[in-house]
């Protein structure tokens, strides 16, 4: 969802650079966003504090000669390597009591900035805004030779529809549709002449397994066997794509795709697929959205409830 900022910012000054610090393993996804000039690589994991390779990475950066740092995550610790890079201008909302690392410090008015894009791309502007910006939604470049090189390489054919499935959902199972109902519609699909893929990570594993299992092994698998660029390349073949509210849903959003996305736990207004074609199915439960990783009453409703039926009836 940043890339919607990256557009407001080129925009802006259509001459700017925009390197982006990020884990490493999204590299691939930068590459395919044409407002991005370069990338640096995060040097601690996540929810690590690494305060002496943050300094270090700051103090490194101090010649690259930034005007401006624009810092997305709410964390105390995320800002702190800008300022080791004594960037004069260093952007983002308060979030825990950043003053002093932050010199231009945002209120973030959550009842006017309702959604994660537009918390994103109000800081591209000079000062807060009264009314949620535009924001023009993510799109990926694809290379047509990588892609070909992918298909070949993991040799699937492209003479059927294709249907790719993202079951997985990192956050935690109160995000995740069951695999039976994923099973389900996987079946009949294959029975009306599609492939099926799976895609994911290798956490994700268990449940395309699951899936595949359940449908006598006739989908293809590629679950931890990809790299993010490959999972990319081949979700662009997808004419359909079904996924959990995950990071491979807004990716297959920004690939133009016709998306249908399962929501339980979270909230389809805050985080939604930033794409007119995408269809979002969601039972607006009294308990939900949550935000939890689990279930707090142990049933899942808000995610077991919807059927795959639902699910088909709005993917042609």
């Amino acid at each position: 969802m940043a890339q919607s900022l990256f557009i407001a910012l080129k925009k802006n000054n259509p001459d700017c650079q925009i390197d982006v610090l990020a884990p490493s393993w999204t590299f691939s996804l930068l590459e395919r966003m044409p407002e991005v000039t370069g990338s640096i690589a995060m040097p601690v994991g996540r929810g690590q504090f690494g305060l002496v390779d943050r300094y270090k990475l700051g103090k490194k950066l101090r010649s690259s000669g930034y005007a401006q740092a624009i810092v997305l995550p709410n964390s105390w610790k995320s800002a702190l390597i800008p300022f080791f890079a004594k960037i004069p201008r260093r952007t983002g909302y308060i979030g825990e009591m950043r003053w002093g690392l932050l010199n231009d410090a945002r209120k973030l008015n959550k009842s006017v900035l309702t959604m994660t894009v537009q918390r994103f791309v109000a800081l591209a502007d000079g000062e807060t805004q009264d009314l949620p910006p535009k924001y023009i939604p993510p799109v990926l470049k694809i290379n047509n030779k990588t892609v070909e090189e992918t298909a070949k390489k993991f040799r699937v054919a492209i003479d059927k529809k294709i249907l790719a499935l993202c079951p997985g959902a990192e956050y935690g199972p109160a995000k995740r549709w069951p695999s039976s109902h994923y099973a389900e519609v996987a079946e009949q699909k294959i029975a009306d002449g599609w492939q099926v893929w799976l895609l994911g990570s290798e956490k994700d594993k268990i449940i395309t397994a699951e899936i595949n299992q359940k449908t006598g092994n006739q989908c293809c698998d590629f679950s931890g066997l990809t790299t993010m660029a490959e999972v990319i390349d081949l979700m662009s073949l997808a004419k359909v794509v079904v996924s959990n509210d995950s990071g491979l849903m807004h990716v297959a959003a920004a690939l133009d795709k016709k998306v249908v996305a399962v929501y339980g736990s979270s909230d389809p207004k805050f985080t939604p697929p930033l794409n007119e074609k995408a269809v979002v199915i969601n039972l607006h439960m009294s308990c939900s959205p949550c935000f939890a990783r689990e279930c707090v009453y142990g049933h899942y409703h808000c995610l077991t409830r919807i059927t795959a039926k639902q699910v088909l009836s709005v993917m042609e």
